[in-house]
């Protein structure tokens, strides 16, 4: 008779994740009120149960094993269904209350999070959110906010990150202006048109030279600090900008102005501070956001 598998036990999955979100024994152990010795015993019959390495030690404290890497993935999806079971077990999202702040940019807060939050307030109403909108990267480290969605992968050790999707951006202009450019199948046809910069005028004329657009500085006639008023000036037509797919393809008063010209991807990262993780309602927000906004 063929040797039955041992059941897996759930206890030594969560001692495993919260080990390998904190990168070292003492952390995790304080964080699940246990001993260190009581976690080290945990982590040692999880890989003798599973026949594998899972942690390496390092001077830099606790490193996932390649077959430690491969089950975090399962682990963390375990969790994360474990996190929306309980919030709609027995209406627990009713009951949780307290204030949350998420940070995001400015396009991003008010056209991929507005409908999102008008959701959250159903589903969560003790819930509380200030949302600041801005494009730049508030600390987390230092609490400028909860949650955070940025347009990278953050490296800080102290965060916990979850990418979103991937986004799309094009260059847009106003049909009215468009008119004034008959031919626009390559960047040289646009050399005499106005962009409009969006804060750092240098940087947006350095991508726009990788994509072989030859410019100089007349052609940045206004620079702006706000993506929402550059946004506008772009549908008033007072020069071309940069706008995410979902927002300028669906704008009746713009087109792309090289519709064959690939576009920008841009990943976006859902982050959280690690020890925040663990609050109910910040859990439950992320959570939310997770599958919300995740593709």
């Amino acid at each position: 008779m063929a040797q039955q598998p041992q059941p897996f036990d759930w206890n030594h999955a969560k001692v495993f994740l919260v080990t390998a979100q904190q990168g070292s024994f003492s952390s995790a152990a304080k964080l699940l009120a246990i001993t260190q010795p009581t976690l080290g015993r945990q982590i040692s019959a999880l890989e003798k149960q599973l026949g594998t390495t899972l942690f390496e030690r390092t001077a830099r404290g606790l490193l996932l094993t390649p077959s430690g890497h491969a089950l975090l993935e399962h682990v963390q999806a375990m969790d994360d269904a474990a996190a929306r079971l309980s919030v709609a077990a027995g209406g627990h999202a009713q009951s949780v209350t307290g204030k949350v702040s998420i940070s995001a940019a400015e396009t991003t807060a008010a056209y991929m999070l507005s409908p999102v939050l008008s959701k959250l307030r159903q589903h969560a109403p003790g819930i509380m959110v200030e949302l600041i909108a801005t494009n730049e990267s508030s600390d987390l480290l230092r609490r400028e906010a909860d949650i955070a969605i940025r347009a990278y992968r953050p490296t800080q050790q102290d965060l916990i990150a979850r990418k979103l999707t991937n986004i799309r951006a094009h260059l847009y202009g106003a049909k009215s202006y468009l008119q004034g450019f008959t031919k626009r199948t390559c960047p040289d046809d646009l050399n005499d048109a106005d962009f409009i910069a969006f804060e750092h005028n240098d940087m947006m004329r350095d991508e726009l030279h990788k994509l072989g657009f030859k410019l100089a500085a007349d052609n940045f006639p206004l620079v702006v600090a706000n993506h929402l008023v550059q946004w506008q000036l772009v549908k008033q037509g007072a020069g071309l900008g940069f706008m995410t797919e979902d927002v300028g393809d669906n704008d009746p008063d713009v087109e792309r102005v090289l519709p064959d010209m690939a576009a920008f991807e841009i990943e976006l990262w859902l982050v959280i501070h690690r020890e925040l993780h663990t609050s109910a309602r910040l859990r439950l927000v992320f959570d939310f956001l997770v599958e919300q906004l995740g593709k």
